[in-house]
């Protein structure tokens, strides 16, 4: 093919010039298939499975009271925690 370049560098180009076709051709078709497939008004109106969040004020099985012995231990724990 040229004369100036080895046979692993004509291999190379035209591995190249076959990957750069290939992506041209699919990023043309992804473009033409967004132009005429447009999703349904309200088709996607966020994640289902995340739940909102909620006010202030939280259910009671997401609260746990704790003890004068057990809130001493948190404070310290929390106190123990390096700040950088």
């Amino acid at each position: 093919m040229f004369t100036s370049m080895s046979l692993v560098q004509e291999i190379g180009l035209a591995v190249l010039v076959v990957a750069a076709l290939v992506w041209v051709i699919g990023l043309g078709h992804m473009l033409w298939d967004s132009r005429f497939h447009h999703p349904e008004p309200g088709a996607f109106e966020g994640l289902a499975f995340i739940p909102a969040q909620r006010g202030t004020a939280s259910h009671p099985m997401e609260s746990v009271e704790l003890t004068e012995e057990e809130e001493r231990a948190f404070a310290g724990l929390v106190r123990s925690i390096p700040l950088h």
